[in-house]
């Protein structure tokens, strides 16, 4: 991986953010506990996060770092815009957080804090809240907000990111047969990923057949796949936690009649979507584009949560950014921003009359929306 993929001046630039909106807040620091946003202000990549992590941001000294003392080694190579404070495993992070927001002077000050991240745990929390004397707020999504928008050098990497998913995708679908061996497939897919240049993805390949097609976030077994039952594909290529994911539905040996005339109506849609992500407009009118398709092919009845969803920064177990969504829904006042990166889903199954599936990430650039991944998208017939 990139030992830090971001320039010095991109992560000054989102620390001068950060302390700008802790200062609108009338707030005199924060503590960040989200990987992903930890990731976002120091560049730190690496699989240590299963630990807490507590990035204390203040308003005019270097941010600190807190974590196990085992990943010095690491952070002092990845990371020069944070010190780095180590705890040993006698203690936890919140024991030491306390100690050095006390060092920093912030003992009384007001001191925000993420709540909805699966970082922080309950117990955690309650005991930095503890042992810190300060009066603490929420400040959740303060800084996933300023991800949804990506940076040059964040699109850059979007984009690389999409050609190891085209090569994973396509070594998956060359892979899929009559007779194949689930664990073949997935074989073949993860080796393309890593030489096309990828890292470890936060979250699948989800490769599986259609019989678990309802298995939202389950992978491959060990069946075989048969002509005739659809195979579902669905995964994404990672550079430096950066994901762009996609989605196909690969028939074997044949396609029923009204599932390729369903595969018509699912590009249609997801064409709707790409025409309509325009900047100014609200989330909710771009699912109507991809609903207005579905109605005039006579799939009034067919309702889904969202048409698609942000993408970019994932840390495992997600390529969604966090533990939770920020979709393209009926009922959402998202504005839309040129720099906003979707993975777009136009998804067709259990209709009653034909079922189709493909999703591609999406970017939004001065000069319209642009398809970042380029696999065909079928039908495809193996």
């Amino acid at each position: 991986m990139d030992r830090n993929p971001f320039s010095e001046a991109e992560i000054a630039g989102r620390l001068s953010k950060v302390r700008k909106a802790l200062a609108e807040r009338g707030l005199d620091a924060a503590v960040f506990a989200s990987p992903e946003n930890i990731f976002y202000l120091t560049g730190l990549d690496h699989w240590g996060y299963f630990a807490p992590h507590l990035l204390i941001v203040t308003l005019d000294r270097q941010p600190v770092l807190v974590t196990r003392s085992m990943e010095k080694v690491t952070i002092e190579n990845q990371v020069k815009a944070a010190q780095f404070r180590g705890h040993s495993d006698s203690e936890t992070a919140a024991d030491l957080a306390a100690r050095v927001l006390a060092e920093l002077g912030l003992t009384g000050k007001r001191i925000g804090l993420e709540h909805w991240t699966s970082g922080l745990s309950h117990g955690l929390a309650l005991k930095l809240e503890a042992q810190a004397d300060a009066k603490w707020s929420d400040v959740s999504g303060l800084v996933d907000r300023m991800r949804l928008v990506k940076s040059a050098e964040e699109q850059a990497l979007m984009r690389r990111a999409a050609k190891v998913t085209d090569a994973a995708a396509g070594a998956a679908i060359a892979a899929i047969h009559d007779g194949a061996a689930e664990q073949e497939v997935a074989a073949e897919c993860v080796a393309a990923m890593a030489r096309a240049g990828g890292h470890a993805p936060g979250f699948g390949p989800f490769i599986r057949p259609a019989a678990r097609l309802g298995e939202e976030h389950t992978t491959w077994g060990d069946g075989i796949y048969r002509r005739g039952e659809p195979v579902f594909v669905e995964l994404s290529g990672c550079v430096s936690r950066y994901h762009a994911p996609l989605g196909r539905l690969i028939r074997i040996g044949t396609i029923k009649d009204e599932d390729a005339a369903m595969a018509e109506v699912t590009a249609k849609a997801f064409n709707a979507v790409v025409e309509a992500l325009r900047p100014g407009v609200r989330a909710r009118e771009v699912y109507a584009a991809w609903q207005g398709v579905a109605d005039e092919a006579g799939l009034s009845h067919y309702r889904r949560h969202h048409c698609g969803y942000l993408v970019g920064i994932g840390q495992p177990p997600s390529w969604t950014g966090g533990n939770s969504v920020t979709g393209l829904r009926h009922d959402s006042d998202l504005e839309i921003e040129t720099g906003m990166s979707f993975h777009i889903l136009s998804w067709l199954m259990g209709t009653g009359r034909g079922d189709d599936f493909i999703s591609n990430t999406v970017l939004l650039t001065e000069t319209g929306a642009e398809v970042l991944t380029r696999t065909p998208t079928g039908p495809i017939v193996r």
